[in-house]
């Protein structure tokens, strides 16, 4: 019984410590504090007046039975030591004293009021086996006063069986009301752990469903370009060199498509970690993105830096994304257009520049209207890294799109292993 006495003597979180309004959480104190400043005084005058105390025992004795009760807020069973000792004590004392003739012995009015309200404190704290420690340590505590009682004193077996009642319902009542607020807040944590797992299955559902899609549509058509170009030259005879050439090109960039779409669906097809592991594309691979985009008729030149530092994983993935993006617009929106790309490092960033002229004329744009996703993509991967984005239209009518990546990311590695798919500007 000890052991369960000494189970809530520690640092307590407050009663109704958890509210959201600071009001609420003032609450508890308010109430103690109104009970002790009406219970006090009044201790003091029947203790001295009805009892016929000596004055310095009654005011110890209201001290103690009522000033705890303030302590009982953030450590209820700490309050109930102190509190108990002192009813005790005074039972102890007042047996003796002239006034008793009457009175009622051992708890006094004042006694059983505090008492209960000590109770209901304890109840909304403690744990069942406490409660019942402290519910038959009260009714051990009126069995000894009892066997002690004064001739004088009114029936010491009823006021020690009201006593013991009492605090019995109020243990009872607030201890299953704090049952219940605790099954409610599991009840409520199990609910949100259920809303987030049935959020991650959903989610893993979509991206097994876009895989599916990616595999069976996007990929198999990929895989159709890919056979048609590399035979094309050998089933239409007398071919230019160039349209030889050309094929050529649209098999390589097919085949380079696929590739990456492969890594993309191992990451959807699990958590992530298998695209992760693959090796990414990075600043080495800037040049073939540009002799790509020239051979697809737009005049690009590419000006690297021979001297780059060694770049951090997720800085070398979103220079080559941010590269791979701009170019890709390039060709959609502006086809022809003279587009300059610039790769260079001034110590502390990478800074990333890509700047086309106005569409060449007469021929049209690929695209005439875009998402946006492509921008919001950069953006994404520049924050990521820590870094700043500028982008927007020129004077000329050309567009300009320069990031700055610091070399020293704050984020880990494993982030560069996510690969958003980016559409359009």
């Amino acid at each position: 019984m000890s052991t369960s006495l000494r189970s809530l003597g520690g640092p307590a979180e407050p009663l109704f410590g958890r509210a959201p309004k600071r009001w609420q959480r003032r609450l508890p104190y308010a109430v103690v504090a109104c009970f002790v400043v009406a219970l006090l005084p009044i201790t003091v005058t029947v203790l001295l007046h009805d009892y016929k105390a000596p004055g310095g025992w009654a005011g110890a004795l209201a001290v103690a039975q009522t000033a705890p009760l303030l302590l009982a807020v953030a450590r209820p069973l700490r309050a109930w030591w102190i509190v108990f000792a002192a009813d005790v004590v005074g039972a102890v004392v007042l047996s003796g004293t002239e006034g008793m003739e009457g009175r009622p012995w051992p708890w006094t009015p004042m006694v059983i009021v505090g008492y209960v309200l000590l109770m209901a404190c304890l109840g909304m704290r403690a744990a069942p086996r406490t409660l019942v420690a402290v519910w038959l340590a009260t009714g051990a505590a009126g069995v000894a006063l009892s066997a002690m009682k004064p001739a004088y004193a009114t029936s010491a077996t009823t006021i020690h069986v009201l006593m013991f009642v009492l605090s019995g319902v109020t243990l009872l009542l607030t201890g299953a009301l704090r049952g219940r607020g605790e099954a409610e807040r599991l009840l409520a944590e199990q609910e949100a752990i259920s809303e987030a797992e049935h959020a991650q299955r959903t989610l893993l559902e979509e991206r097994a469903r876009i895989a599916r899609e990616l595999h069976d549509v996007v990929a198999h058509h990929m895989s159709v370009i890919t056979v048609q170009a590399d035979s094309a030259p050998y089933r239409i005879q007398g071919l230019p060199a160039e349209a030889e050439e050309e094929f050529s090109t649209i098999a390589a960039s097919a085949r380079e498509s696929l590739s990456e779409m492969r890594r993309l669906l191992a990451v959807l097809r699990s958590d992530g970690s298998e695209g992760e592991r693959a090796p990414q594309p990075g600043v080495d691979r800037v040049q073939q993105l540009v002799e790509a985009t020239v051979r697809a008729g737009v005049p690009a030149e590419l000006a690297l830096s021979a001297d780059l530092p060694a770049l951090p994983p997720a800085v070398d993935l979103s220079a080559y994304r941010i590269v791979q993006e701009a170019l890709a617009n390039v060709v959609r929106h502006a086809p022809g257009a003279t587009t300059r790309v610039s790769v260079r490092s001034d110590g502390t960033d990478l800074l990333v520049v890509v700047v086309n002229g106005p569409a060449a004329e007469p021929r049209s744009a690929l695209e005439t209207s875009g998402t946006g996703h492509g921008l919001v993509g950069m953006r994404e991967r520049v924050r990521l890294t820590g870094g700043t984005l500028d982008t927007g239209p020129l004077p000329d009518g050309g567009f300009r799109v320069a990031a700055r990546l610091p070399l020293r990311t704050p984020l880990s590695d494993s982030s560069t292993g996510s690969d958003r798919s980016e559409d359009t500007r």
